[in-house]
């Protein structure tokens, strides 16, 4: 039996391995069985007497972990939930508002349009088959993609140079696609300027293509410019154009583009190869919109198009394509149709009357268009056009 102060696995096999191998010296030196010891409790002589056969000590309870750790580990919870919550906080602030960056705009509206067709006051005159421009101010007026000029760029509060410059490019992008492209003019293709439509879009973009209406939300003849194939043809490829794009900011995520073009375009009967070729003139007022997106993407949103179109019979449907008169027709007699002041859906009948062009050098001709207003296909006949 170990003596009272020795551990309870006995004294050590060598006492004289302690610090001097004095007695003095050895106690203070507490090897583990000592220190396990040190959790045993002896019971009291009442609780000895009642449990006779029990054992002589009890283990020591546990202490809680707050009695181990004390107010330390509070203190140290608090701090990382404090941490916790700053990261949260920012992490949902930086989720909202990205450095550097502005919110997201909002989604794309309905692009509005409308189209004017613009009558002849008497019968349309031929043009020369091998100089069909001749004689009127298109003559002066750029080939193709060449008459549509980019304005200088500059940065704006929100923009950069470069972004600026990317926006012009679409916007001139979309021009040629959907007034120059000959598969585009025919009805034969307009992918090419689908994808350049911002896909919130394209849903009104298709349904204008697949089911036309003149309801100024979608008509095909609000995002190209399409002749009726079995009707008319371009007698030339070339396509003569004049006018102009600018730019501004209109918020700080908003860059918006406005274009004002006029395009002269040759045409001929479908079904007649040898017949003479005429003139179709058309002005097209675009309004186009960026955001950063949109400019990621090389993509636009078009908010406003405004078409006026002759020669035209006033009569004739305008928006799933154009049905030209031709060399030789003279627009209907008649009145212009009724316009309904009740059915807010609908843009309207609203019909103009295309002048005689004048030669070249008589005055005014050939001049060139600007965004307020400018050359347009009454202008570019010599005189302003008359709505009626």
């Amino acid at each position: 039996m170990n003596r009272p102060g020795q551990p309870p696995d006995g004294p050590p096999d060598n006492p004289g391995d302690g610090p001097s191998g004095s007695d003095d010296d050895y106690g203070y030196v507490f090897d583990d069985s000592f220190v396990r010891a040190a959790s045993i409790q002896e019971y009291s002589a009442s609780e000895r007497g009642a449990a006779e056969h029990a054992p002589a000590v009890r283990d020591r309870p546990p202490l809680a972990a707050a009695e181990r750790t004390g107010p330390r580990l509070t203190r140290q919870v608090l701090v990382l939930a404090a941490l916790l919550t700053v990261a949260f906080l920012v992490a949902v602030y930086l989720g909202i508002s990205p450095p550097g960056q502005t919110q997201s705009a909002p989604p794309p509206r309905p692009a509005r349009m409308s189209l004017v067709p613009l009558a002849p006051a008497k019968a349309v005159r031929p043009a020369d088959p091998d100089r069909p421009f001749d004689a009127t101010p298109a003559a002066q007026y750029a080939t193709g993609a060449a008459g549509i000029n980019l304005p200088g760029a500059h940065a704006t509060p929100h923009f950069d140079e470069g972004q600026v410059i990317a926006a012009l490019s679409t916007a001139k992008e979309y021009l040629v696609h959907s007034s120059l492209s000959p598969e585009v003019l025919a009805g034969r293709e307009e992918r090419a300027v689908r994808l350049l439509v911002d896909p919130a879009q394209a849903d009104q973009f298709d349904a204008a293509l697949r089911r036309p209406a003149a309801d100024g939300l979608h008509a095909a003849t609000g995002w190209l410019v399409r002749l009726d194939p079995a009707h008319a043809v371009l007698a030339v490829p070339d396509i003569r154009v004049q006018g102009v794009l600018d730019y501004a900011e209109t918020g700080p995520g908003t860059l918006e583009i406005t274009t004002d073009h006029t395009f002269v375009y040759a045409v001929r009967p479908a079904a007649d190869p040898e017949a003479d070729p005429s003139l179709m003139v058309v002005r097209r007022a675009l309004r186009l919109s960026f955001d950063r997106d949109t400019l990621r993407s090389h993509q636009l949103e078009l908010l406003n198009s405004r078409t006026e179109a002759g020669p035209l019979a006033c009569g004739t449907p305008t928006a799933a394509h154009l049905r030209p008169l031709l060399a030789g027709e003279n627009a209907p007699a008649g009145r212009p149709p009724a316009t309904d002041p009740y059915a807010r859906e609908g843009g309207g009948a609203v019909c103009g009357t295309l002048a005689e062009p004048r030669p070249v050098g008589s005055g005014g001709a050939g001049r060139r268009a600007d965004a307020s207003g400018g050359a347009g296909p009454s202008a570019i006949a010599g005189d302003p056009g008359a709505v009626r």
